[in-house]
């Protein structure tokens, strides 16, 4: 997968298209990622102590990596990631658009 944790991405497709976060997390094996503050979803919390009111919490799921584009640190552009293998045998992801390699 080429999007990975802390990358900075923008919703292309869905309900937050346009809107930009970070990822905290990605899920390779099932292709999705959690972005942080978006495709909220409200849960319903039971109270746990008597005495408590239960809550309704709002959680960032999951969605399709294909929904989200990467964002360069350098152009802040939306890009589509390369790799290239430096000379040191190492594979480093890329921006198509301004060359720059980054981690």
């Amino acid at each position: 997968m080429k999007i990975k944790k802390n990358d900075i991405v923008q919703i292309i497709q869905g309900k937050d298209a346009g809107k930009k976060g970070k990822v905290l997390k990605a899920m390779p094996k099932i292709n999705k990622i959690v972005v942080e503050g978006l495709n909220l979803a409200i849960k319903h919390v039971r109270p746990r102590r008597e005495g408590e009111k239960g809550q309704r919490v709002k959680m960032a799921m999951p969605f399709d990596v294909s929904n989200v584009m990467l964002i360069c640190p350098r152009c802040k552009k939306k890009i589509r990631v390369g790799y290239k293998i430096l000379t040191d045998g190492s594979r480093k992801r890329f921006c198509r658009k301004c060359n720059d390699v980054f981690k």
